[in-house]
């Protein structure tokens, strides 16, 4: 099934609000969703880089506008 969208004259902002309004529906059938091999590999290397130290967390709302600064 493909779906088309106009994303050449989406803002950035309506692009984000669009990914969140999926990654939400996703997050409710998460049972379905089966995680690569390699996230797991990734999820280690940061818990790791967490306990050591050499990275911290954001704030998920701190993080988007920090992205959004970025991008303009």
């Amino acid at each position: 099934m493909a779906y088309s969208l106009p994303l050449t004259t989406m803002s950035v902002s309506e692009k984000i609000q669009m990914m969140e309004t999926l990654w939400e529906n996703l997050t409710q059938q998460s049972q379905d969703i089966t995680s690569p091999t390699w996230h797991q590999d990734l999820l280690l290397q940061r818990e790791k880089s967490l306990e050591n130290q050499q990275d911290q967390f954001v704030d998920w709302n701190e993080a988007k506008k920090q992205i959004l600064n970025r991008i303009g």
